[in-house]
């Protein structure tokens, strides 16, 4: 029984072999999909059972590639392997498509592989130069050109770009459009290029925003004295750059022993060493550049600096309040003028008083730039509140008038708070104050002309 068993195997083996041999060819290997990226070798597999006699067939559309053994193209990146399998090195985005393996008989049976090529980013930026201007209150339009498989994303950053800002995108797209130009838009620009295949592209732009000059003055008003120094300085911004010149009332300066003009950057520095009578007077910081001129006055005065009160605003008596202030001046002051009045307040309006006009005497030389002046205002309201200003002369001149200070006397049911009170008048609270105040400020500024 068990001989019948083996021989029975044994037939059954030996009719698969004959089916075997009878059997036409077929595929071993299977079509498939290859993405590959530019500069990588591919492998193509192919593989046959029973090919016999006939041949096998690389074709990529009606172009043959190998027949058989045999390299039809002349492609020298393509060859076989092992056999049949064909394989692509260097691969090209001109490789992209679908290959078939095919057995030459009747049936005509074959097998297609698909290759997709994966192709890294490339830009064509414009302007070619990389370099775009155009003039303030204009346009510019900065691109990108990306190519590459996947099609490549774009997006813009202005530089710096850190990663704080990392998220702080100005657009996407090819193009970067920038409309009604403005002078902080200068700068560096960067598209960033990516399709995932490589590393991503970073091509920077620089844009210049051309305007005319643009002047700021560190102090319009120098105060200095003979024997001194005065140091002018002027901050200056333009593109194209600026050239920048001194004059002195509407005279052109040159650099002398004692005048040196000096530039650090923007910052323009007019020197004037050891001051004489001559050098008071109205400067001015001039820049041209070819699409326009700007101008900034600076007045160099030996008048006494304004008064600055340092006196507390808050009153430590109900009828008695020490005003406290400080005058700088290089020669000595020769007098001093305080005004002052009380405010009648509510919640809607303020009614000032009468200005009461006390001279005061002048102060003690002090031995340096800055005098010290204190006076007691007697016989005020208990909790009320004052305002006064100062003015303050020497033998070059009053000096501008101070701002207002208020401050505030104790007693009665409500005593203010430090915290209520304003030391100086801002240019709004100025505005508030009734036609009185400033018929009583022209009337200063009269006395004033007439006393100097």
């Amino acid at each position: 029984m068990e001989g019948s068993y083996l021989v029975l195997a044994a037939l059954l083996i030996a009719a698969r072999a004959q089916n075997t041999r009878n059997d036409g060819p077929r595929f071993l290997s299977r079509g498939h999909s290859f993405r590959t990226v530019v500069g990588d070798t591919l492998l193509l597999p192919c593989q046959v059972q029973n090919l016999g006699s006939l041949v096998l067939l690389w074709r990529r559309g009606p172009a043959v590639l190998t027949a058989a053994s045999l390299m039809v193209t002349r492609d020298e990146r393509f060859r076989l392997v092992d056999g049949y399998n064909l394989q692509i090195t260097d691969v090209g985005p001109q490789d992209a498509g679908d290959y078939v393996c095919q057995i030459s008989d009747r049936v005509a049976r074959d097998q297609v592989h698909t290759v997709e090529v994966l192709v890294p980013p490339s830009v064509r930026p414009a302007p070619e130069s990389r370099h775009a201007a155009a003039r303030r209150g204009g346009a510019a339009v900065l691109e990108c050109r990306a190519a590459g498989n996947p099609v490549p994303s774009v997006t813009w950053h202005k530089l710096p770009h850190t990663a704080q800002n990392a998220t702080a995108r100005l657009g996407e797209g090819p193009q970067l459009q920038l409309a009604r130009l403005e002078r902080r838009h200068s700068g560096r620009y960067a598209c960033t290029v990516d399709n995932g295949v490589g590393p991503p592209i970073v091509t920077e732009f620089q844009l210049q925003v051309l305007y005319p000059p643009e002047i700021t003055v560190e102090r319009s008003w120098v105060h200095t004295g003979e024997g001194f120094r005065a140091e002018l300085l002027c901050t200056v911004l333009a593109d194209p750059p600026a050239e920048v010149s001194w004059y002195q009332n509407s005279f052109p300066l040159s650099a002398s022993e004692r005048v040196t003009m000096a530039a650090r950057g923007n910052n323009h520095t007019l020197l004037i060493a050891n001051v004489q009578p001559e050098d008071f007077g109205n400067y001015s910081c001039v820049a041209d550049n070819s699409l326009g001129r700007a101008r900034q006055h600076v007045e160099v005065s030996g008048r006494p600096g304004p008064a600055r009160f340092t006196s507390p605003p808050l009153a430590r008596a109900p009828r008695v309040y020490t005003l406290a202030f400080s005058v700088d001046s290089y020669p000595p002051l020769d007098e001093l003028r305080l005004l002052y009045r009380q405010l009648a307040i509510n919640e809607s309006f303020q009614q000032p008083g009468r200005w009461h006009d006390v001279v005061l005497p002048a102060p003690a030389p002090a031995g340096s730039l800055t005098h010290r002046v204190s006076h007691e205002l007697k016989a005020l309201q208990p909790a009320a509140v004052y305002e006064a200003i100062v003015q303050a002369k020497n033998r070059y001149g009053w000096n501008e008038v101070s701002d207002i200070f208020q401050f505030h006397t104790l007693g009665g049911p409500h005593t203010a708070h430090a915290d209520e009170l304003t030391p100086m008048y801002s240019s709004a609270h100025v505005s508030i104050v009734s036609k009185h105040t400033a018929w009583s400020l022209s009337l200063l500024a009269f006395y004033t002309l007439r006393g100097a």
